[in-house]
């Protein structure tokens, strides 16, 4: 595989999600069975990796979003996926992500001032997330991913000049994308054209991809 788990483990949830065999981690999740004719999310030709098609089919089959718009945050190739509450994509983008690799937010990283965040604390953490619209601590709606661990998605800032995050997001690499202190930067286009009115009259869910956890350890309760 690609992202967070071995060819074989791969193929085993392929198996598991066609058969119903696997269910949702998350307590309040739907846990439906599937057949194998169950849907899928439609991406519309766009380029996304086997990892980002394999969580976004099993939202789809399993109705884990609850008929809510989900949000895939594909860590490893640092872009993010918008569909509607049925799996139709909406929109597409490159993002900024967190400096440091990890799939868990440092203890406490909420409450700290920025310049108190050590670089290898500057994670985006991976996981189910519920997310919606609010303030930041200014003026600027942003999407809130996890409230009590700061981390939201939202347009780029290009305050900071030094650290050039208009142009590391136009770059081809993933690695210059990873540049934050743990949020999801989108370009203003994308998040005022498809973030902003997803998520203006709902909550959705944002499901960010692990890059050193496995994709079953962090979705999903077993493959049988």
């Amino acid at each position: 595989m690609s992202i967070g788990t071995t060819a074989t483990t791969a193929a085993i949830l392929a198996a598991g999600l066609s058969l119903g065999l696997v269910a949702a981690a998350p307590a309040h999740a739907l846990a439906t069975t599937e057949t194998p004719h169950s849907p899928r999310a439609d991406f519309l030709a766009e380029p996304a990796s086997n990892d980002a098609h394999m969580v976004a089919d099993w939202v789809v089959a399993t109705a884990d979003s609850r008929g809510t718009p989900f949000v895939i945050v594909d860590k490893k190739n640092t872009k993010v996926f918008v569909f509607d509450g049925r799996g139709r994509l909406l929109g597409a983008t490159p993002a900024l992500l967190g400096l440091a690799r990890g799939d868990d937010s440092a203890p406490g990283i909420g409450d700290r001032e920025l310049s108190r965040i050590r670089p290898e604390e500057r994670t985006t953490p991976a996981g189910r997330f519920v997310a919606s619209l609010g303030r930041d601590l200014g003026t600027q709606d942003v999407l809130w991913v996890d409230y009590s661990a700061a981390l939201s998605l939202h347009r780029v800032l290009a305050a900071n000049t030094r650290e050039h995050r208009l142009q590391r997001l136009a770059a081809a690499s993933p690695r210059d994308h990873r540049i934050t202190f743990g949020c999801i930067n989108v370009p203003v286009k994308f998040y005022d054209g498809v973030v902003h009115p997803v998520f203006a009259a709902t909550s959705g869910v944002v499901y960010i991809l692990p890059e050193i956890k496995s994709i079953p350890e962090v979705f999903f309760h077993a493959i049988s």
